[in-house]
């Protein structure tokens, strides 16, 4: 099986043995596109393909049958193999330009490359074994200033003149004989390579000489938020992934990576750089393969005409319940397992499914009254092997007592739960190759429905609903009423609904926090401490509240976390707040390390577009001026020195090491995250100010002594 595919002059199609790797040269590939007519005249495919006979990146052309959809028959398509994968986007263009607007259309046009070679060459990108690695890391500075002086290899760090540093790595390379390469950034490749030929040092990084380009860096957008994709860059018969750039690796691990090479197809270098939906649509992809349906270039499924009142029905998302604010004991919490995914597989619901012709009588989705096809569809197919895994992975996690085979399932299991995670909201994604928005309506209308009557048979039980969150549910005994028990409910449940329901966890208290400056409940901030036997180590769960926020340092995430200990000890705002104000008094007393207390913010625009002088503005221009060019989607890490400052002066970068911090900055942050500790108990910020106000002389006086 190849594991890495190379393109040269020629294809190399690399695999890894026992021994090492080896490789096979191919040199007759030839990618290929599809196109149908929808055209009046009858030799649309026979004129097309005259037009293009003399065109020098057409190979060869030839009428196959294929299946332009899911719900299509077979019928005559024009296959067209291209000279090289270069050629592949001029010429579906070329054609486009030959006819009236959608005339033509064609298929198989846009798929990565080593994808494609596996679909077209029917190749398992799969290793037999897994891969060597060898991770190389370098701070960034050190590639803003090169020639490097230092990096790490593995957990080595090696430091020394350029010379020395390539040697080290030449070494390295030799003994490892790494498989995968882990850079910390994708620049490291390019900037080794300049070290190598400014010191006349032979520093193959590949398994044959030379290395490429394989993208630009880009900024984009999804959902809102601005990304950034830094440049991809190849060497010979090695897989480079990028932490920088890599959603499955740093979620799943080397492990989860490998299982969805498995599923998807994608060999693993391209799976590294991935998007989640980026692999959900090559599993689709291989299943469209094997039903012979081709691959769309452009998604051209239209919304179908509803009227008004179904468009404001249809427009809404999961149901969430209002939470019930407070410090609550004796709390169960319970999901349903993959309420999505399997509301999907239980219900057929599938782009080419949804309001068939068929059925165009019924109404199926519940409120909204589309109709879904009995015939089993496509996305269904595609998601249910995936559930069964993680099922499977899952029991024999709780079963197994091997560490090391449960750590590799956990990776996998991890891997798979973000595409089931993820195919509900790319059924609503207008460039998703299969996918449809009435998919996604319906989706969320079965789930409304569930979530609606799961409610109305707890309390018809005995059990009240605290907060309820699409699949998620939390509840406590109603007082002077008998309980069913809950795994008896929750197995009726399951059987009625069809989708499992299961029993999270037991909360000895769960805090539901409020929206600050408001009574109302904030919908997904919540804390509390798991149920546990006497003498184990108490459990503490976070969402939405600072500590789980990506942007709160460190130094205030180990301090709220002290916080909720206290809370959970005393049940006291007032203990709360004496731990809060000797924290403030560390703070004040200059006893914080300062890189505890950077933050990692986001940054949304270059530098000069930004209208207001913010803290992330004074920390993108010190990096500039330190020539690190920070891009829109990039991180900036910083410490804020001096807050009263508009000027760059305000912070300093993390890596600036700064030696001090603004005071009254972080201690307004420590305030802020005490505030959500205090507040389900009633307590707002003038409260806990009050408090500090009356106390702060004796609090200060013990702190020193």
């Amino acid at each position: 099986m190849v594991y890495k595919i190379d393109f040269l002059k020629d294809v190399y199609e690399w695999s890894i043995t026992p021994g090492g790797a080896e490789y096979e040269r191919v040199t007759d590939y030839t990618p290929t596109i599809y196109a149908t007519y929808d055209g009046r005249t009858e030799d649309g495919l026979s004129n097309i393909r005259e037009r293009l006979e003399y065109y020098p990146t057409v190979v060869s052309m030839v009428i196959e049958q294929w299946r332009r959809g899911f719900r299509h028959e077979h019928e005559p398509v024009l296959r067209i193999d291209v000279r090289g994968l270069a050629d592949v986007p001029s010429l579906a263009s070329r054609i486009r330009r030959l006819s009236e607007p959608g005339e033509y259309k064609l298929y198989n046009v846009d798929l990565s490359r080593e994808f494609r070679y596996c679909l077209e060459r029917g190749r398992d990108p799969t290793p037999t074994r897994v891969p060597v690695t060898l991770a190389i890391d370098v701070a960034p500075p050190e590639l803003v200033n090169p020639p490097l002086t230092e990096l790490t290899l593995d957990d080595e760090t090696v430091t020394g003149s350029p010379e020395a540093i390539l040697h080290a790595i030449q070494r390295r390379l030799g003994q490892v004989d790494p498989d995968v390469l882990v850079f910390s950034s994708g620049e490291i490749l390019p900037t080794l390579s300049e070290m190598a030929d400014q010191h006349e040092v032979d520093l193959r990084l590949g398994r044959r000489p030379g290395w490429e380009q394989l993208a630009e860096r880009s900024t984009y957008e999804s959902y809102g938020s601005v990304g950034h994709s830094p440049a991809r860059y190849n060497v010979p018969g090695r897989v480079i992934i990028d932490r920088s750039n890599t959603f499955f690796h740093f979620q799943s691990g080397l492990d989860g990576c490998l299982d969805m090479v498995e599923r998807s197809g994608k060999p693993l270098q391209e799976l590294g750089w991935a998007s989640i939906g980026n692999v959900l649509t090559a599993i689709q992809i291989r299943e469209a393969r094997d039903r012979g349906v081709l691959v769309p270039w452009n998604s051209w499924r239209h919304e179908f005409f509803k009227p008004l009142s179904t468009l404001h029905d249809a427009d809404r998302g999961g149901y969430t319940f209002s939470p019930e604010v407070g410090f609550h004991e004796d709390v169960h919490e319970l999901d349903f397992s993959s309420l999505y995914p399997n509301i999907i597989c239980q219900f057929n619901i599938s782009p080419e499914m949804i309001r068939c012709d068929c059925h165009a009588d019924r109404a199926d989705v519940p409120g909204l009254g589309y109709s879904i096809c009995d015939e089993r569809g496509d996305l269904p197919d595609v998601l249910q092997p995936l559930i069964d895994a993680r099922d499977t992975m899952k029991q024999e996690i709780r079963e197994s007592d091997d560490e090391e085979r449960v750590a590799v399932l956990k990776s996998r299991a991890d891997a798979i739960k973000w595409i089931l995670v993820s195919c509900f909201g790319y059924q609503g994604f207008s460039n998703a190759k299969f996918g449809r928005i009435e998919c996604h309506e319906a989706i969320n209308a079965y789930a409304r429905e569930i979530l609606l009557d799961t409610k109305e048979t707890f309390e018809a039980n005995g059990w009240h609903l605290l907060h309820g969150i699409v699949d998620s549910l939390w509840v406590t005994a109603i007082e002077g009423e008998d309980q069913t028990p809950l795994s008896e409910l929750a197995a009726v449940i399951s059987d009625r609904v069809g989708i499992r329901l299961e029993y999270e966890a037991a909360f000895e208290w769960l805090a539901l926090v409020p929206l600050r400056d408001s009574d109302e409940g904030a919908l997904t901030k919540y804390f509390g401490k798991v149920a546990s036997e006497a003498g184990d180590e108490p459990e503490y769960k976070y969402r939405g509240v600072e500590c789980r926020q990506r942007s709160t340092p460190d130094w205030i995430t180990n301090a709220q976390q002290e916080l909720i200990e206290t809370l959970d000890q005393s049940r006291s705002p007032e203990a709360v707040c004496a731990r809060l104000q000797r924290q403030l008094a560390e703070l004040h007393a200059g006893r914080v390390d300062p890189q505890a207390l950077a933050i990692d913010n986001r940054a949304s625009k270059h530098t000069e577009e930004y209208t207001r002088a913010t803290r992330t503005v004074a920390a993108l221009q010190r990096a500039q001026d330190e020539g690190l060019d920070p891009q829109p989607g990039q991180n900036v890490s910083y410490v804020v020195v001096d807050d009263s400052k508009c000027s760059r002066d305000r912070v300093q970068l993390a890596h600036e090491s700064p030696q001090q911090y603004d005071v009254e900055f972080y201690a307004d942050l420590l305030c802020r995250a005490a505030e959500s500790v205090c507040s389900p108990l009633g307590w707002q910020r003038s409260d806990i100010e009050t408090y500090l106000s009356d106390h702060q002389d004796s609090s200060l006086a013990a702190f020193q002594n």
